[in-house]
């Protein structure tokens, strides 16, 4: 699954400058959560890519409106394209979280133990999401405020990453981030896997990342040494 990550602007600039030449707005948050709002890129209606901000918490647009009572954060790649809530964004809208690294927690002794899963080498990780856009129906609501959201696709872990986690999200290398973001590719079970892109360190960090109120750099400080898990790695 992936519950948080960790959004810092300078190196995803550097990255979504080699992928679509545009810079990231920021600003940094080294905890974003569920419900808060995330830029994402997609294509745009003139087709070429755009970044926008979406709240991380899919409400489907035939809902009645926002709601936290489902889980609607991630979405599993096995199921994604038959569910009601994600089939038809898993066809038409698909988009990309740029995002500096992740974190998720394993359990050791009845303790939640958080780690921060960031890419060795490059900028940033590309992952997979479906986002979707809400309208009020209710006239009587009086707001015809849009609302965008998404969802991250979730696989099951890597070998090397099942140690923290039995499932991961969905990592796109550069060229995949593109064909994924296509509304004209209907061809995704070659993007669909669980094998990584790159090579990625698994970071003990500190349970200060543990309250979804702390955004500071300590979110992400390393408290021990990290777990290189190899590009593809069984």
């Amino acid at each position: 699954m992936c519950g948080r990550f960790n959004v810092t602007s300078d190196p995803l600039t550097v990255l979504l400058m080699e992928l679509v030449g545009l810079p990231h707005p920021g600003p940094d948050n080294y905890n974003a959560a569920p419900t808060e709002s995330i830029v994402v890129l997609r294509s745009g209606e003139d087709g070429q890519p755009e970044l926008v901000p979406m709240r991380w918490w899919l409400t489907p647009y035939w809902s009645k409106g926002p709601s936290t009572k489902y889980s609607m954060f991630n979405a599993k790649s096995e199921t994604a394209h038959k569910s009601p809530a994600f089939r038809e964004p898993f066809r038409k809208r698909r988009c990309v979280v740029p995002v500096s690294g992740f974190y998720e927690w394993t359990r050791h002794q009845g303790q939640k133990l958080p780690y921060y899963i960031r890419p060795q080498q490059q900028h940033g990780l590309l992952l997979a999401g479906l986002w979707d856009r809400w309208r009020p129906s209710d006239p009587e609501v009086g707001s015809e405020e849009v609302l965008e959201s998404f969802a991250i696709l979730t696989v099951p872990a890597a070998p090397g990453m099942e140690f923290v986690h039995n499932r991961q999200p969905l990592m796109l290398s550069m060229e995949q981030a593109r064909q994924w973001m296509d509304p004209e590719n209907a061809d995704l079970d070659g993007l669909i896997s669980s094998n990584l892109p790159v090579e990625i360190d698994a970071v003990p960090v500190s349970t200060h990342v543990n309250n979804a109120r702390n955004k500071d750099p300590r979110c992400a400080q390393a408290i021990a040494s990290a777990v290189h898990i190899e590009r593809g790695s069984p």
